[in-house]
């Protein structure tokens, strides 16, 4: 079988069949309880969240949903949160840094919405928002990015102490179609872009972006879940084990050296 190139995982991403943020949630936790509305404008449903169990350990979980049918992924808005949608999930990250639980997050977006409504709402102020309170947040933070890591959009819910990707799943600062509509008028060599833009899981591990990723010739089984399950409670402990001054100095030093270790020669 060929190598998979670059616009291949971007989409097997974006494939219909990929298990969506709720599927996480149903198969790996336990007891969950799902927590609505940003205090402020709307409930968003492109962002789940709420509280649930790790084997017996409180979590807090937020999922940016796509869905699966036609009509889930209109109600979700396609996986693309208002600002709405970013300030639910601060407000649950507060809440969990309040009562000591740990977050878990799974991203999986094309990008941030940038309609209009949002734009006058705030959105860019609400991803900025969640960028800097994440990398201070008093409590630890996992983000896996389960399909689509698109922009800012997958940025604000991934400024965490671990970040994770499934095998196919993509992070980029723009998509492979946009990025050819900027560069040669022409989103028809979104292939070409998609390579350039070194947006793969492997890449981003290479480069130093994420810390593991995950296979997925499982995708969607049980062993699958458990494999996530298991790292994620590992991880948890050794995280949960550290006081909140070496915490967040690690997570801040996570995000300063990304980039410069070419530079440096490692």
């Amino acid at each position: 079988m060929a190598a998979k190139t670059a616009f291949d995982r971007v989409q097997l991403a974006r494939a219909n069949r990929r298990p969506t943020g709720r599927d996480y949630i149903k198969n790996i936790f336990t007891d969950f309880f799902q927590l609505h509305g940003d205090r402020r404008f709307a409930d968003d449903p492109a962002v789940v969240g709420g509280v649930a169990l790790l084997n017996d350990r409180p979590v807090t979980v937020i999922a940016i949903e796509k869905g699966h049918s036609s009509q889930e992924r209109i109600a979700c808005n396609f996986g693309s949160a208002n600002p709405e949608g970013y300030r639910k999930a601060l407000r649950l990250m507060k809440q969990a840094e309040k009562f000591h639980r740990p977050v878990i997050c799974f991203v999986d977006t094309s990008g941030a919405y940038c309609g209009i409504g949002a734009e006058e709402r705030g959105q860019g102020q609400a991803i900025a928002e969640n960028l800097m309170e994440m990398m201070a947040l008093k409590t630890p933070v996992i983000s896996i990015l389960i399909g689509e890591g698109g922009s800012g959009g997958a940025l604000a819910l991934a400024v965490a102490d671990q970040v994770w990707m499934l095998e196919n799943s993509i992070y980029s600062v723009i998509s492979p179609e946009g990025c050819a509509s900027i560069l040669w008028k022409d989103a028809g060599q979104a292939a070409e872009a998609a390579a350039s833009l070194r947006l793969t899981a492997q890449d981003a591990f290479d480069n130093g972006i994420i810390e593991r990723i995950f296979p997925e010739k499982y995708l969607g089984q049980y062993r699958f879940y458990k494999e996530i399950k298991t790292a994620l409670t590992w991880k948890l402990s050794s995280l949960s084990s550290l006081s909140v001054e070496e915490l967040t100095e690690r997570r801040y030093q996570r995000f300063r050296k990304i980039g410069t270790s070419n530079l440096i020669g490692g």
